[in-house]
């Protein structure tokens, strides 16, 4: 009986080990603008139909009719990043340190990133649940909820989102380590499928069942409960070269030190999304009172940012699917030393994802009024609403430079600069100007500062960009000086 056992273990390694060699194979040696295309179209699409379906919430929750409820649901954004924060920064941190271990080959090791992550996700987001609930008004009144009514839909929209939240952490680790090993497809699996859920359930439980935005919020935890689920038997059915093994899980710190500061930048960039979305809707409720000279004024402003940030997240999980896409390539070649490959991957990505960036920007301006009409917002939130959009499209093919630019090294196991270009555009430009610009333009000012911010963010990459290449030069200069000095002792 123990024969047989061992034989299946051998077998089942085995074909583990020529998944492995094959993917290893088709990362290193496919034509490059197809290896992007096969890998960061599933990854947009995934991305893409987690930012619509997020927009479908405020969509169905403004058919309600009241801009309370739409603002409710928009300031709890700041919440969904916070948690975002945390399953980004486990979910690209063991996906980065994943790709580059496939790259040297080591198995062994990808799977003790893997198993470590993935538990230590779960504790993180049963510790956000805990904590959420324990400073539960407080923390919706410091997210923007300021007045009353706001407040109470907030609160019957947050309690389902804290308690998708330690699943959510665990799916964002699934998701980027499938994207690791080049498995694109199956992790736009498990995100399209809890989609399509949610989208399905939010008329019916919030219309339906006359549930309002708890209906909503329940929608949204059933469909992130349910790509958790698909998203894990994807490891467990044998479709993966990285297996979640309890006897891998770590005990040295180092494991988790290495996940934690790898996915750092990320956790820079969410938790800064979601600083940048308090302080958005602050300046929005101050300022529409400003302008409109009444309480609902405020709540327009908030409720019309809100779909704006909706639809501009859409815009950047473009630039993101097709930069996550991007990624594991770059981990592959760039463990492999095949720095010819990284070049050109991130050239041919950075042209693409500006491209696509750029089309959309120009349909969004085009069609921002009937953009806002989709909408059941008041007349107000219409017009602030419009402007915004205008505004944001201005500087939207700039995104992926600065984007790239931080993914890159993030890939590549530069820290300090992925870290670095991660805060620059929301930490070093956005809070600045959602302070600095309503001061000096009122409710103007804060419709104008997310792309006033872009330009900025824009301008600094570009410096980090022309050092990586010329690192990718100096790198390149080793590998062949190695070669030559190789064949000269064989020689």
């Amino acid at each position: 009986m123990n024969e047989i056992k061992e034989e299946q273990l051998n077998a089942a390694d085995a074909a583990v080990i020529e998944r492995e060699k094959k993917q290893f194979v088709k990362m290193t040696q496919t034509r490059m603008s197809r290896l992007i295309i096969s890998l960061g179209i599933p990854t947009t699409l995934s991305m893409m139909v987690t930012s619509l379906y997020n927009l479908a919430d405020t969509y169905f929750v403004s058919r309600i009719g009241n801009d309370s409820i739409t603002a409710a649901a928009s300031n709890l954004l700041a919440l969904m990043s916070i948690i975002q924060a945390i399953g980004f920064t486990f979910g690209m941190g063991s996906g980065n340190l994943v790709s580059r271990l496939l790259g040297k080959r080591d198995r062994e090791g990808a799977d003790k990133v893997f198993s470590s992550t993935l538990l230590v996700s779960c504790a993180c987001g049963l510790l956000i649940l805990g904590l959420g609930f324990a400073c539960f008004e407080p923390m919706l009144k410091l997210l923007g909820c300021k007045d009353a009514e706001t407040l109470m839909h907030a609160k019957d929209y947050a309690r389902w989102l804290l308690i998708a939240a330690p699943f959510m952490c665990m799916s964002f680790v699934l998701n980027n380590v499938l994207r690791a090993e080049g498995k694109a497809v199956l992790s736009m699996v498990g995100l399209v499928v809890g989609a399509v859920i949610n989208v399905v359930l939010d008329p019916i439980l919030i219309f339906g069942a006359d549930m309002g935005i708890a209906g909503a919020a329940i929608a949204t935890c059933v469909s992130q409960i349910t790509s958790f689920v698909i998203l894990l038997f994807m490891f467990l059915s044998g479709k993966t070269i990285v297996r979640f093994r309890m006897k891998a899980v770590s005990r040295e710190f180092s494991v988790y030190k290495d996940v934690l500061a790898t996915g750092f930048p990320s956790f820079c960039r969410q938790i800064l999304a979601s600083l940048c979305t308090v302080f958005l809707n602050r300046a929005a409720y101050t300022y529409g009172i400003e302008k409109y000279a009444t309480e609902d004024g405020g709540k327009a402003a908030q409720a019309a940012l809100g779909v704006v940030n909706k639809v501009f997240m859409l815009a950047f999980s473009l630039s993101l699917g097709i930069g996550q896409g991007y990624q594991p390539v770059l981990g592959y070649n760039y463990s492999a030393k095949r720095f010819d490959r990284v070049k050109s991957a991130y050239l041919f990505t950075l042209t693409f994802s500006t491209i696509v960036m750029t089309v959309f920007a120009t349909v969004c301006a085009i069609c921002a009024v009937q953009v806002m009409g989709w909408f059941s917002l008041s007349p107000e939130a219409k017009e602030i609403g419009a402007l915004a959009l205008r505004l944001q499209c201005i500087c939207m093919p700039l995104l992926p430079l600065n984007f790239m630019a931080g993914l890159t090294y993030q890939s590549v196991g530069n820290k300090a600069l992925a870290s670095l270009l991660s805060i620059s555009r929301q930490g070093l430009f956005y809070i600045p100007a959602v302070l600095a610009l309503p001061e000096i333009f009122g409710l103007l000012g804060v419709q104008m500062c997310q792309s006033v911010a872009d330009a900025f963010a824009f301008l600094f990459a570009i410096p980090f960009t022309f050092m990586f290449f010329n690192t990718l030069k100096k790198e390149q200069a080793k590998v062949i000086e190695e070669e030559k000095n190789s064949k000269e002792n064989l020689g």
